[in-house]
């Protein structure tokens, strides 16, 4: 800027702040504006995004270690079924003080009504355990799990399927993928 036929650095400088912060006002006018459109259109529930904080995140990595850890040394034998592993699982759950529903908790989806086998409110998780012993048994997992997502994301935030492998999945990383690609969806796959 020239006052009086000089050239003035600190006007120049000022001015561009000025027309710095407009444009910054109207960047922060228009994110507020699609904010409130958002809230209008899907309402503060949907858009609520406070579940996982940090004491929630740990708690759920301490539950999922526990399993990954744990669970094959509590199985000493081939499971029979489906129950042997969830059993072995709630001790371990006793053992570590992990607190806990089982068999408890119904969500409605459509015309059925789904009970995962665990539920862990205070970290907004539910936890289904599937048993893969034979080969057609992988098939009917991979339905059986998407329906529960469907299912248990409309009362939970955070999903664990633990799967107990008695050595029917070649490939673990290929048979999880897809689930995982899911917002807090995890599948625990363990060897026996």
């Amino acid at each position: 800027m020239l006052v009086r036929g000089l050239f003035d650095p600190q006007s120049t400088i000022e001015h561009q702040h000025q027309q710095s912060y407009v444009a910054h006002l109207d960047a922060a006018k228009g994110l507020l504006q699609a904010a409130r459109l958002e809230l209008e259109r899907k309402g503060i529930q949907s858009v609520y995004e406070g579940k996982n904080t940090a004491p929630e995140s740990s708690a759920i990595i301490r539950v999922i270690t526990l399993v990954e850890r744990k669970l094959r040394k509590t199985i000493r034998e081939e499971p029979a079924s489906e129950r042997v592993v969830q059993d072995a699982i709630e001790t371990l759950f006793i053992a570590a003080d992990v607190e806990y529903a089982k068999e408890i908790d119904r969500v409605e989806y459509s015309s059925k009504a789904y009970v995962p086998d665990f539920t862990l409110k205070k970290i907004d998780l539910a936890i289904e355990v599937k048993l893969c012993n034979t080969a057609k048994r992988e098939k009917e997992m991979i339905a059986e799990i998407n329906d529960d997502i469907l299912a248990y994301k409309q009362a939970f935030g955070n999903l664990l399927f633990v799967v107990y492998d008695v050595g029917q999945i070649r490939d673990v990383e290929k048979f999880k993928r897809h689930f995982e690609q899911q917002d807090q969806v995890i599948v625990q796959v363990v060897k026996h």
